[in-house]
């Protein structure tokens, strides 16, 4: 067999690998996806490599307060981090923080997503009143800054991780839908949409089994950014002590935690939880970039 007869029977390149080898091109974009990697599986590991469980309320000792880092404890226990003012090993409080502030985030994202593209779905399938009236109140949400309405649901509902998930998701829905009925106006005027519809498809097999697909792309985009917005936006609520608990302290709750000693020197209370969060959004932002840059065909050039 030939070198041409050889690259002619070569297996075809699947969209997957496509997309793989445009995404390793960019060397930022790996090193955020690695990054990232190894911080989802730390904190998913948290209670088995974190050296003191921080909601345990028999393994705190006050006594250990406002330890610097690398002091070791009346026990022996080293803590490479330091301790906060409650005595709490801050290693371990930002392994178990990323817990909490990684599913906040994910949560929150996966399920506005979910309820704004339905509704930017629905909208541009079915027009006329319900589509103007659905923007309407898109471009209401949308006008008014996040963190003020996210602070206002959450001083009726008071703290709670449940609680900041259906704040988050109530302030991130509407860029979905917007985004959705965007992307499903262009592709209901294509004609595999016309083709389903003369063969009598139900609407809702034409809304998730032909529009949705095709309107993912750019809703990926959207959730990857969404996912270190939500991040962030529940580290700052927390940090205004309308977000979790102090009973289950996320990286936010972390850096309050040590916002008042900071002037004193006890600095690493709040400076490890915050470049912990750092790191942990530049990741994601570095990852979501890229993959904007490879699912917009007008960005690639």
């Amino acid at each position: 067999m030939t070198a041409i007869d050889r690259s002619s029977a070569a297996a075809p390149v699947t969209p997957f690998q496509r997309f793989w080898r445009a995404f390793k091109s960019s060397r930022s974009a790996m090193v955020g996806l690695v990054v990232l990697a190894c911080i989802v599986l730390l904190a998913l590991l948290a209670p088995w490599i974190a050296p003191q469980n921080p909601y345990d309320l028999m393994q705190l000792d006050i006594m250990d307060g406002r330890l610097e880092p690398g002091a070791r404890s009346a026990t022996g226990m080293v803590y490479w981090l330091g301790t906060d003012d409650q005595g709490r090993d801050m290693l371990s409080g930002i392994l178990y923080g990323l817990r909490i502030s990684l599913g906040v985030g994910v949560a929150s994202a996966v399920a506005a997503a979910g309820i704004g593209a339905t509704l930017g779905l629905v909208a541009a399938y079915v027009g006329g009143k319900l589509e103007a009236a659905l923007m309407r109140l898109v471009d209401l949400q949308l006008s008014f800054p996040t963190i003020l309405i996210a602070l206002m649901i959450l001083a009726f509902l008071g703290k709670g991780i449940f609680n900041v998930v259906l704040a988050l998701i109530i302030v991130e829905w509407a860029a979905y839908a917007r985004t959705a009925r965007a992307s499903a106006l262009v592709e209901s005027r294509k004609e595999y949409v016309e083709a389903a519809t003369a063969l009598g498809a139900s609407p809702t097999r034409i809304l998730f089994r032909h529009l949705l697909p095709n309107c993912l792309p750019p809703l990926m985009v959207i959730m990857t950014v969404q996912v270190a917005r939500a991040i962030a936006l529940e580290a700052t609520l927390s940090f205004l002590g309308l977000g979790v608990p102090v009973t289950e302290p996320s990286l936010g709750l972390l850096i309050a935690n040590g916002y008042q000693y900071m002037l004193s020197g006890k600095f690493w209370i709040s400076f490890y939880p915050g470049l912990a969060l750092l790191v942990t959004v530049v990741a994601i932002n570095l990852v979501g970039d890229h993959l904007r840059d490879i699912l917009n065909p007008r960005r690639q050039s």
